[in-house]
């Protein structure tokens, strides 16, 4: 027995076989739980996917979408997962306008799953799809600047927020900065325009009353901000402020015979967007300057009646206004023939080529035309019209980030539109009003203007 019992201690342990090796539960997390798309879009927005199991290598790890809430949106097999380490990107083609549940399920070792839901939201194709990105995360925007290395500022009129965008991606901002609290307000400054000299970026308010006609100091609001560094690294302080633009303007035109009927416009009661209203959508600086800019009003049209021409009001101090104790001072007004239509927004190059964004001084205009026009910043030139731009979308032209060189053949400028009142997702709900904050969207594309 001694002798048998040291031969088999002898032998050699047998390794435990595979089915006794235990993996633990995958884990799986989403980036964002809510994500918009568009059918038809290019590069729209994706979600990064992390996986892990204890005991396995992430590369046996299989991740796929298993079901969907409402196919007609988007079916599983419209889910896209890609890579094969733990952070892997998920993209959505739309198939039809709505929302759909989308369970997103990690396959492990051992047979074992973990699940996620995505909240996705569609939108309706549009013209010039392949041109089109989506900046989310707002749906309002209102203004915008370059701010280069491919990066944009863009603002809301909803929301004293500036964000910036990589111009060229559908996404959320890289990066976010909100002064209100340094600019010592409590509303919204209702930012329509801005324009931006070297390193600094003038904002301005709309100076009208609110859509019920009721006054709101904070809308009076012209702010300046710093730039430093340039794309995904651009940095935003805050410089000066001043309020008084708005009363500085009405003054004047008092003084002057009321020939624009300021005062009446901005009278309580008055709601601004109205043919003979008192609303500014624009701001660029004169040809050659860095001192005086163009105010570009969206009402009061010049007679204030359908068919009357766009105002443009040069400031010849705007650089000393943002934290001085000066006045606002003005030159000659300038008019402009738009086809009847105001400045929604208007931005020129080092080259002092101007771009024109013309839609309706209306409030409800999203079907109401738009144009853009070029101009060479001169009163006594009139504008040229590029093109008219496409209306059967939802949202209503509202920004031009900056002007090419209009002399080369086939140059193109980016626009964006403020959705805020678009029902994208056809349930009645208005884009401003939607509870997350990833379904909120503004759309950029790029048009031919040479």
């Amino acid at each position: 027995m001694a002798a048998a019992a040291l031969v088999l201690s002898a032998l050699p342990a047998l390794a435990a076989p595979a089915s006794a090796v235990t993996y633990g539960t995958p884990v799986i997390s989403l980036s964002a739980s809510y994500l918009s798309g568009a059918i038809g879009a290019t590069g729209d927005p994706t979600v990064t996917v992390t996986v892990s199991q204890s005991g396995a290598d992430v590369s046996a790890l299989t991740v796929a979408a298993s079901a969907s809430s409402r196919t007609a949106v988007a079916k599983t097999t419209d889910v896209a997962v890609a890579g094969t380490t733990g952070s892997r990107t998920l993209t959505v083609a739309a198939r039809g306008v709505g929302y759909t549940d989308l369970t997103i399920k990690v396959t492990g070792l051992g047979g074992r799953t973990a699940t996620k839901t995505l909240h996705y939201a569609a939108s309706a194709a549009v013209q010039h799809a392949a041109d089109a990105r989506y900046l989310t995360g707002s749906s309002d925007a209102s203004a915008a600047v370059d701010a280069g290395g491919g990066y944009i500022v863009v603002a809301d009129d909803e929301s004293n927020v500036l964000r910036l965008y990589d111009r060229s991606a559908s996404g959320a901002p890289v990066r976010t900065w909100d002064f209100s609290s340094a600019l010592g307000v409590s509303k919204e400054i209702d930012i329509e325009a801005a324009s931006r000299v070297g390193n600094t970026i003038y904002w301005l308010g709309s100076l009208g009353n609110n859509k019920d006609g009721e006054i709101k100091p904070d809308r009076a609001t012209l702010f300046t901000t710093t730039i430093t560094g340039s794309g995904a690294g651009t940095q935003l302080a805050l410089g000066g402020s001043y309020k008084g633009l708005r009363a500085d303007l009405i003054a004047w035109d008092t003084a002057n015979g009321n020939r624009y009927g300021f005062a009446a416009g901005a009278a309580a009661g008055e709601i601004p967007k109205q043919v003979d209203g008192f609303n500014v959508e624009g701001l660029e600086f004169a040809p050659g300057s860095t001192t005086t800019a163009y105010v570009g009003f969206r009402a009061p049209l010049v007679p204030p009646a359908n068919g009357g021409k766009a105002l443009l009001v040069p400031v010849t101090n705007v650089d000393r206004l943002a934290g001085g104790s000066v006045h606002a001072t003005f030159g000659t007004p300038i008019t402009l023939d738009l086809g009847g239509l105001s400045i929604r927004d208007i931005r020129k190059n080092a080259a002092d080529q101007y771009l024109i964004v013309a839609g309706s001084w209306a409030a409800d205009d999203n079907s109401d035309p738009y144009a853009l026009y070029r101009w060479t910043g001169q009163s006594a030139d009139a504008p040229v019209k590029v093109a008219d731009l496409p209306t059967s979308d939802a949202g209503g032209w509202e920004a031009v980030v900056d002007v090419p060189d209009l002399t080369v053949p086939g140059a193109r400028a980016q626009l964006i539109t403020d959705d805020g009142s678009a029902d994208l997702y056809n349930d009645g709900t208005a884009a401003k009003d939607l509870t997350h904050a990833e379904w909120k969207k503004s759309r950029t594309t790029w048009f031919t203007v040479a």
